[in-house]
């Protein structure tokens, strides 16, 4: 087979409705095209957002009008217990599920704690289920925001700022070895370019340490800035040299306005990407560097974009990789695209969802940013509402 039939074969059977919505009831997908056409309104999405965000600060309880549309659609529950339903239903379709807590992180010690804690007990939990195959976490949950900009800019810091980074490194290093302990990998997401110097830093020093054997810590590579493609390769040499694996998780990047608009205001040079075209690029540039050399990496390909997900199944098979090898896998969030995480799951490639999960008052910036990404993101919220409409047309023929 060739490889444009390859891809255009996936991206063909991406547009099987049956099998992306057959773990949804009708009254499911009523709730999801509901939810998506809203989505699909960008002046109706900036309005609800900024009332929810001042009726947050106000402490008006919002939860109520969340809990049943955004936060059903968009998050597994409010405990790891309470995930539980979902996780086993997406296992069901050989879908896998990845545990995040998205409590958005403070600066306070006592939050910090908590949310060490609490991760912590995410990959306790992984170890224990088949189907949750890694762990995750945000880093600027776990450190002062202002220091660890500071650390990552280099600037000088006092006494008192250098031990809160050792803490910060100390709190990673208790997070990487509980992974390590536990046999699970855990995925370190990536931020602002002003804190992913630090990040990236730490995250180097806990691979040396942790993934000797395998791929155990995995650092993220947000492929909409112009200078990953090359510090994804300077990874991999180090990684080569130093004898340990390369953990890879790879998506297009979260962060755009915000980016650019700080490069203006500081005067700097603009981190992102000229146009889609270059992200779109590099992005798969990325996935073939890691799918030659995959003797010593392990990718995890997290996109919605059908044909970069196309694209990696059409280089495993051209390297004579099997559709589930462990090295290799697919990920999108929960609640989005599932025309392409259960057709690939159906094709026998690994599958995972990100599954956000935590109290419905501190979900809520997460699924703000939900909400603002299907109005941004060009045509997501048009290509869920289409897919759901092809299938309640398929469901109503067929009865």
């Amino acid at each position: 087979m060739s490889n444009d039939a390859v891809i255009n074969r996936l991206i063909d059977q991406f547009q099987d409705t049956e099998i992306a919505f057959k773990s949804k009831s009708d009254a499911q997908l009523r709730k999801a095209h509901f939810l998506f056409k809203v989505m699909g309104n960008a002046s109706l999405v900036k309005i609800g957002n900024g009332l929810t965000k001042i009726a947050i600060g106000i402490g008006f309880p919002v939860g109520w009008a969340a809990k049943p549309t955004l936060y059903a659609h968009f998050v597994g529950g409010e405990t790891i217990d309470k995930c539980n339903p979902v996780v086993k239903r997406l296992g069901e379709f050989n879908v896998k599920a990845i545990l995040d807590y998205s409590v958005e992180g403070t600066d306070d010690d006592k939050t910090i704690q908590l949310a060490l804690e609490e991760t912590i007990r995410s990959i306790k939990n992984a170890a224990q289920n088949p189907n949750i195959p890694f762990a995750v976490f945000k880093p600027t949950a776990f450190g002062r925001s202002s220091i660890l900009e500071k650390a990552s800019e280099g600037i000088e810091l006092s006494e008192n700022e250098k031990q809160e980074v050792q803490k910060f490194k100390d709190r990673i290093h208790t997070l990487c070895k509980t992974a390590y302990d536990n046999d699970i990998p855990i995925l370190v997401d990536a931020e602002d370019t002003w804190f992913q110097n630090i990040f990236d830093e730490v995250v180097t020093e806990m691979m040396e340490k942790f993934n000797k054997e395998k791929a155990i810590v995995f650092n993220t590579y947000q492929m909409y800035r112009w200078d990953r493609l090359d510090i994804l390769k300077e990874a991999h040499k180090a990684a080569t040299e130093g004898g340990y694996y390369l953990g890879a998780k790879f998506v297009r990047g979260a962060y755009m306005e915000k980016e650019r608009a700080r490069a203006a205001e500081k005067g700097y040079k603009d981190p992102i990407q000229p146009d889609k075209e270059s992200t779109d690029r590099d992005y798969n540039l990325a996935l073939k560097y890691c799918i030659e050399n995959i003797e010593n990496i392990v990718v995890f390909n997290g996109t919605h974009n059908e044909y970069s997900n196309a694209y990696m199944a059409q280089l495993m098979e051209e390297h004579g990789l099997a559709k589930d090898d462990p090295r290799c896998w697919f990920s999108q969030l929960y609640g989005m695209s599932d025309h392409i995480s259960f057709n690939l799951a159906k094709e026998g490639y690994n599958v995972a969802k990100y599954l956000p999960y935590g109290p419905v008052r501190h979900v809520l910036p997460y699924l703000l940013r939900r909400a603002e990404e299907n109005t941004s993101v060009k045509g997501q919220s048009g290509r869920e509402l289409q897919l759901i409409e092809a299938e309640v047309k398929r469901r109503k023929a067929s009865k």
